[in-house]
């Protein structure tokens, strides 16, 4: 069983900067990317930004130029660095995991972006 360990979401003020992580632990075999994920109050989740263990990114274009995503495929651990956040940049975000075998999510972390 997999599991997914996120941190690093909080309240920050519009401009400012977080960095997510989340782990994967367990029995994990043949990644295929890495990714976060975001939801909105009353709004469907949506990709924000996924990374392969060779380092091919994709990132939605509401944040490309503002946040990157890297990958430690040592650790099987995600990071994504967010800067000039704005307000609708406020969401859960969620972690996936995606194998050969199946796709796994974290527990989300919310990220509020508020003066």
């Amino acid at each position: 069983q997999v599991q997914l360990v996120e941190s690093g979401g909080g309240l920050v003020q519009p401009g400012g900067s977080l960095r997510l992580s989340c782990a994967a632990s367990g029995r994990i075999l043949r990644v295929n990317f890495m990714g976060w994920y975001r939801q909105a109050p009353g709004k469907q989740r949506e990709l924000v930004a996924t990374i392969t263990p060779g380092g091919s990114t994709n990132y939605a274009n509401s944040v490309k130029g503002r946040f990157t995503i890297s990958m430690d495929n040592a650790k099987n651990t995600v990071y994504l660095q967010m800067n000039s956040l704005k307000p609708e940049d406020t969401a859960v975000y969620y972690c996936k995991l995606q194998t050969w075998a199946a796709d796994d999510w974290g527990q989300g972390t919310q990220v509020t972006v508020s003066s």
